[in-house]
């Protein structure tokens, strides 16, 4: 296992919609592992994978004792929402709004053998997996704030050195991380992939 750096807002990969897994076995089992061990490290509630530079549907999450991996996971939300809470992401470092997010989730997919799952939450593991699977859309949390909110968080995105943010969170973690996909727009922040609920 190995942890990796994250990729930062303005990498296409963050804004591609990512391929269905087709090929389960020992790579996949790879990927899942260092994407746990990613997530782990930054102390994060959940992870997907173009976050780590791979364009495919795979999410981790870690919500309170709740954990696992979904691979090509499909939401069934509710009609009615939770009250906003705040929202931060690993490839927006530095950057928080409340947002807004279905009361209740449940996620379907299967596991890195193949086997089908299924998982229901409901508060913070509901906004996880709506988080993530919006990150395998090519969302980011950004794009859900509206009015004030989302003007501040465009000026402080287009305010914000995030080459510099980079290269400093990097040198940070260098003793930690191991490989890497790509390079250049690598590293972390202070949020989990989506805040952290630890």
């Amino acid at each position: 296992m190995a942890v990796l750096n994250i990729r930062i807002i303005g990498d296409p990969v963050l804004r591609t919609v990512a391929d269905p897994v087709t090929e389960f076995g020992p790579e996949l089992a790879k990927l899942v592992a260092d994407m746990t061990e990613t997530m782990e490290d930054v102390d994060g509630a959940g992870l997907a994978a173009p976050q780590i530079g791979v364009s495919k549907r795979v999410f981790t999450y870690r919500i309170r004792g709740v954990e696992g991996h979904i691979i090509n996971p499909v939401l069934e939300n509710s009609d009615d929402f939770q009250p906003d809470e705040m929202e931060g992401c690993l490839s927006i470092p530095g950057l928080g709004f409340p947002v807004r997010r279905y009361r209740h989730t449940r996620v379907t997919g299967v596991n890195l053998h193949g086997h089908p799952v299924a998982v229901e939450g409901e508060g913070m593991l509901a906004r996880a997996f709506q988080h993530e699977t919006d990150h395998l859309d090519g969302v980011l949390f950004t794009d859900r704030l509206e009015g004030d909110d989302r003007k501040a968080a465009l000026r402080a995105i287009r305010n914000a050195n995030y080459d510099s943010i980079a290269e400093q969170t990097t040198a940070k973690r260098a003793r930690t991380v191991g490989t890497s996909f790509g390079a250049g727009t690598t590293g972390s922040g202070s949020f989990g992939a989506f805040g952290n609920t630890q």
